[in-house]
């Protein structure tokens, strides 16, 4: 109702995540899917690398009869150690953009405005630089719309 009226939401809080949110209030869908694919890739190379260097160039084995001449004749051997290596450097990176992105690194403080929100509360959070309104106009139009509580705070 509010988004139909004009207004810009900056955030929604909730308990539980709310599918379907995100385009109504004007999140752009994320380019997460990008970066693990880069830090999957990065892993790949720096094994398919490692592999050519430890296996081939620096120390020639011969283990099981296979040759140890080429990259390419060993591809296959070189498999699931490949793999599971994209998947240590893909989680990992993931893991420090998750942390990075958000800003939940350890010791900082929480940005939630409210910690009922983790628990039953719902809070969308409007700020006046966002909108075209002013603050009366906002508190007007918000005040038009179910809501339990109001709670304005000055940035």
């Amino acid at each position: 109702k509010l988004v139909g009226q004009g207004i810009r939401v900056k955030d929604v809080y909730s308990p539980f995540p709310i599918h379907g949110i995100d385009p109504v209030i004007g999140i752009k869908r994320t380019r997460l899917a990008i970066c693990s694919f880069m830090y999957a890739m990065t892993g790949t190379s720096l094994a398919l690398l490692g592999m050519w260097y430890f296996m081939i160039q620096d120390w020639p084995m011969n283990i099981g009869g296979k040759p140890s001449f080429t990259l390419l004749e060993n591809v296959t051997a070189f498999i699931p150690v490949t793999f599971e290596f994209s998947v240590l450097c893909g989680a990992h990176g993931m893991a420090i953009t998750y942390l990075l992105r958000n800003g939940t690194l350890p010791g900082m403080p929480a940005s939630n405005p409210d910690p009922r929100t983790t628990d039953d509360k719902f809070v969308v959070e409007i700020t006046t630089d966002n909108n075209s309104m002013s603050a009366e106009e906002l508190e007007a139009a918000i005040r038009a719309t179910d809501l339990l509580e109001l709670s304005i705070k000055d940035a």
